[in-house]
This record gives structure tokens, C-alpha cells and sequence, in this order.
């Protein structure tokens, strides 16, 4: 099972040109998805194309050095502090903050990779940062993977794609929604993006 098949209850938007001109002119963007399918790479370049403050939930908001997970309410007043800012694009999924998060969001871009594709990404990542830790990390999460992460992984459509979708649906049904579902449109948005409007 790779793609949760449930009718669309939010903006979605469907053409990659018209999801190039949304990022153009936003302030304020979620970019969401499974570990693995390049939402940290897509979000930095992003940013540092448009002059936007870089945010990731898992460096800024989710862990405290040494993979120990900060307080759930610790965790929400940073969302909230975070989004406060004029510009900026926010790297994670995390549904429990929609209701922080979508409200002040201009563009939600969606990275809903094959789980294979996903899979791949994480081992990869591994390999190259073993040992390290990544730029969008917190400091002292040394880069890892284990069974539980790989069945997070393989599992994410059916378990986190329903609660991802009823957020929307609950939360920003107005804020228009692009989802990613290859390397190849990925590649395609950031050569959009690279070009002149």
C-alpha cells in the first residue's frame, strides 16, 4: 500500500507551474512528509532561493541533544513563536500542530514519495552522515536508523496519511496543498523555481 486513496476536502493544487508560481509568492510555507523523501533538501533549497527563514521540527522543535524528545507543551510554544515570523518555511510533518501552523501558512507542499523511494532516502542519509549529525538536526542526534524507524517508514501512508488529511481538512481547508509524488517532479518545482517568474 503506498498512497491513501481518500477524496480531496482541502485545496489541492495539481499543476506543477502553478505550484511554482504559489512558492513565488509566499511568505509563510509547510513543506511535510514522510522521513526519507527529501523534505529537508527540497525546504533549504527552497529557502535559500527565496530569502526564507529555514525551520525544521526535528532541529528547532522536536529534539534536545542526544535524541531525547522535549515536552509536548515546550514543544507547541515554539511552534507558536516560530510562525510568528513573516517569512519563513517550516520542514515537518507533525499533525498535532496543524492547528498552530496552518492558519499562518500560505503553501503547503506535500512530499509523498513511494515508500521504497523513502526507505532508500533514509539509508542513504545514513550512510553519508554516519557518525554526524545533520545540518537540519539537533545538536548531539548523531544520524541513525533501526527497525522502528524503517517500520515508521514503510508504515507512514497508512498510519500518519489519514491524520495528515483530516488536519488539512480541519485546519487550513483554504491553504492550497501540492503534493510531490516523485524525484523527477521534485526536480522539475526546483527548475521551475530556478527561472525567473
Amino acid at each position: 500500500m503506498d498512497l491513501v486513496a481518500i477524496p480531496s476536502l482541502y485545496n489541492e493544487v495539481h499543476d506543477l507551474a502553478e505550484a511554482a508560481d504559489h512558492i513565488r509568492g509566499a511568505n509563510r510555507i509547510m513543506v511535510m512528509g514522510c522521513s526519507g523523501g527529501g523534505k529537508s533538501t527540497l525546504s533549504q533549497k527552497i529557502a535559500a532561493r527565496f530569502g526564507l527563514a529555514y525551520i525544521s521540527i526535528d532541529r528547532d522543535i522536536l529534539w534536545l541533544p542526544g535524541w531525547v524528545e522535549r515536552a509536548k507543551e515546550e514543544q507547541r510554544a515554539i511552534v507558536v513563536s516560530k510562525v510568528q515570523g513573516e517569512r519563513w518555511i517550516l520542514d515537518g510533518t507533525n499533525p498535532s500542530t496543524f492547528d498552530i501552523r496552518l492558519p499562518r501558512t500560505d503553501f503547503v507542499i506535500w512530499v509523498r514519495m513511494p515508500r521504497l523511494v523513502c526507505i532508500w532516502g533514509a539509508v542513504s542519509r545514513w550512510i553519508r552522515w554516519m557518525g554526524r549529525t545533520r545540518p537540519e538536526m539537533a545538536p548531539g542526534c548523531i544520524e541513525k536508523i533501526d527497525w522502528e524507524f524503517l517500520r515508521f517508514i514503510w508504515t507512514f501512508e497508512e498510519k500518519f496519511a489519514p491524520r495528515v488529511l483530516a488536519g488539512l481538512a480541519q485546519h487550513g481547508p483554504d491553504v492550497p496543498v501540492f503534493q510531490l509524488k516523485s524525484r523527477g517532479e521534485m526536480r522539475q518545482l526546483l527548475d521551475l523555481l530556478g527561472r525567473p517568474a
